[in-house]
């Protein structure tokens, strides 16, 4: 049961004339007394009279997946199957973060008949979203009391990643495209996989010209070339602690799959075989062996789930997660942050075991804050802010340089950037034929 504000203001206004008019002690507590039993005698006949709001057979219909970010409508459907005529509020208990606004709907419900309540959700976390129950309150036809009872009405709302960085993608396919011939370019596309032969045209490269074929056909012929295909690619995403920090208003673990899924696009219409590992001290994702749409559809369905663990990333096992994913040489993107040299020793002391037997890439997002500060000196506090920012710099441009040195390549952008220049990066290698 719980009272309305009506039935707070009726007995409010009991007061009113007797501070107006006046009386003795007695009186004044005679008449207030009167007043509250007929306000109780008033609640009590209402009560009586709401219908019970457990007499209401309530069903969901929920869309199973939303992009983070993205509206979906949650819609419940309320069967009065009592004797009396419902007139309340229900109220759809979802959990805070699954952005459902003011869910509190008046709902006024005949005997026997159904109404449609509809929800709005704007989600602003990924993962599983859960609702469990759903509460309906009945109030009386006067208004002052209510009947309520919270009625099971469990559902469930998996948010995926954005994948905002897939505006980028059509202008990387038609690069890629450009590289493997399918389009006129000026130049020859590179690669080590032989496409077929042509007549020689000014601007070839003279070390192409297939001197057999051309004794064969008595004109100058040229080798052309495709980039590789069917090559593996393993994209290998840190979960530990410093996926957790946020940069320029986004965690780390949501830039690193942005850049993942633009990678996997691209590189399966490439035609190469792109396997994901999440991972800390122990797998907490993990995609093989799909290609095409149900790669996608995989990562977002395994990403949604993943979260930050505050536990240090375990670098030493990550060449034996390798070695299970392949046997092959394949291309091994590490997706995590690149600090101060004290942080990525773990990092640094295995890269020489992945960079002996693959082409690995170190991709990790920057500050673009870090940057802004470096120029901004107009007062102290300012200076000190740059003088943090510019050692901040020189460390990942230390730890870079070290990266280098043990032969792996290292892509560094802001959270926006990161996921093109991964993608760059991922088509300057195909077209030099180091894949």
């Amino acid at each position: 049961m719980t009272v309305t504000g009506r039935f707070v203001l009726l007995v409010a206004l009991g007061v009113v004339p007797l501070v107006l008019l006046g009386s003795s002690q007695g009186t004044a507590a005679a008449v207030l007394g009167w007043w509250m039993l007929g306000v109780l005698f008033l609640g009590s006949v209402d009560l009586a009279l709401a219908a019970s709001p457990r007499r209401v057979v309530v069903s969901r219909v929920l869309p199973s997946r939303v992009r983070l970010g993205e509206s979906v409508v949650s819609e419940l459907f309320l069967t009065n199957i009592g004797r009396r005529h419902l007139r309340g509020v229900v109220r759809d208990a979802w959990q805070p973060s699954a952005g459902a606004g003011n869910n509190r709907t008046r709902v006024s419900i005949p005997v026997g008949e159904r109404r449609r309540v509809r929800v709005t959700l704007t989600p602003f976390r990924r993962g599983e979203r859960r609702v469990g129950a759903v509460t309906v309150r009945s109030v009386g036809p006067l208004g002052l009391w209510a009947r309520q009872a919270t009625l099971a009405a469990p559902g469930q709302i998996r948010v995926l990643p954005p994948f905002h960085s897939r505006k980028h993608l059509p202008s990387r396919l038609a690069r890629l495209k450009e590289l493997d011939g399918r389009t006129s370019v000026m130049v020859r596309g590179q690669g080590t996989e032989f496409d077929s032969l042509r007549e020689y045209v000014r601007g070839d490269d003279v070390r192409s010209i297939d001197w057999r074929a051309t004794a064969r056909r008595n004109d100058v012929m040229v080798r052309t070339w495709r980039p590789e295909r069917d090559r593996r690619v393993v994209i290998v995403v840190d979960t530990g602690r410093t996926a957790a920090a946020r940069v320029d208003d986004e965690p780390r673990l949501d830039t690193s799959f942005e850049a993942t899924l633009l990678l996997a696009a691209l590189a399966s219409r490439a035609g190469d075989r792109v396997d994901f590992l999440a991972f800390d001290r122990r797998s907490r994702g993990r995609v093989q062996g799909a290609q095409g749409a149900e790669l996608l559809s995989r990562l977002v369905d395994t990403m949604a789930l993943i979260e930050p663990e505050l536990i240090e990333m375990d670098w030493s096992a990550v060449p034996g997660q390798v070695r299970q994913i392949t046997s092959q040489r394949a291309l091994v993107i590490l997706v995590t942050s690149v600090d101060a040299i004290g942080s990525s020793s773990g990092l640094l002391s295995v890269l020489p075991q992945l960079t002996r037997r693959h082409t690995v890439i170190v991709a990790s997002v920057t500050d673009p804050g870090a940057a802004r500060a470096v120029h901004e000196r107009s007062h102290r506090e300012e200076v000190y802010t740059a003088a943090a920012a510019e050692r901040a710099l020189l460390d990942v441009a230390r730890v870079s340089a070290a990266i280098r040195q043990l032969g792996a390549e290292v892509v560094t952008a802001s959270p926006s950037d990161l996921p093109p220049a991964l993608s760059d990066k991922y088509l300057a290698l195909k077209a030099a034929g180091r894949l």
